[in-house]
């Protein structure tokens, strides 16, 4: 059984989600590709402890604690690839920030590969069920474009500069504005 609770955050309404004993969901608003990561048999239940400690979590993160990973059980639900580039995004530093291209890299060493697509690691990034906490908003193309956040580029932006990251260069692909 799959349990869900939501969470007022200053990037949205935010939608938690768990098997009871991990966090199984992070989903801002309603961001791209939810119905394709969120479980279909999930009941609201506010009161189970793993919710509290993602909101306890959540309050850290956005009170600018650098909240540790670590705190929360997490379970993404995904095939082996999308787990080593979950898995990845996971030691992204607070802050920082990291290329498509290096993660392709890195998920292609993991996997005794010769290389791997930054396409296809872009498109496990977008997919990745636990936002914020798995911080796939910490990614960006190698020319320094911010591209692909399901949850929005402007929430991208947000998030980043709510971590102080360097954003010197980075740019909105579409609109081609520095920022």
């Amino acid at each position: 059984m799959y349990y869900s609770t939501h969470y007022k955050s200053p990037v949205g309404d935010i939608l938690l989600a768990s098997d009871e004993n991990n966090i199984i969901g992070l989903w801002i608003g309603e961001q791209k590709y939810i119905g394709n990561t969120m479980p279909k048999d999930i009941t609201e239940k506010e009161d189970i402890p793993i919710f509290q400690e993602g909101k306890a979590w959540l309050d850290d993160y956005f009170a600018g604690k650098e909240p540790k990973l670590s705190r929360l059980p997490l379970a993404p639900i995904g095939g082996e690839f999308k787990q080593h580039v979950w898995k990845i995004l996971t030691e992204i530093p607070y802050g920082e920030l990291t290329t498509y291209g290096s993660i392709a890299k890195e998920v292609a060493r993991r996997m005794g590969k010769d290389r791997m697509s930054a396409q296809a690691v872009g498109g496990a990034v977008g997919h990745n069920p636990i936002s914020i906490i798995i911080p796939c908003h910490r990614v960006v193309g190698t020319n320094g474009s911010l591209t692909g956040y399901a949850g929005g580029i402007d929430k991208k932006v947000k998030l980043l500069k709510h971590e102080g990251a360097n954003m010197t260069g980075l740019y909105v692909p579409v609109k081609g504005t520095a920022l």
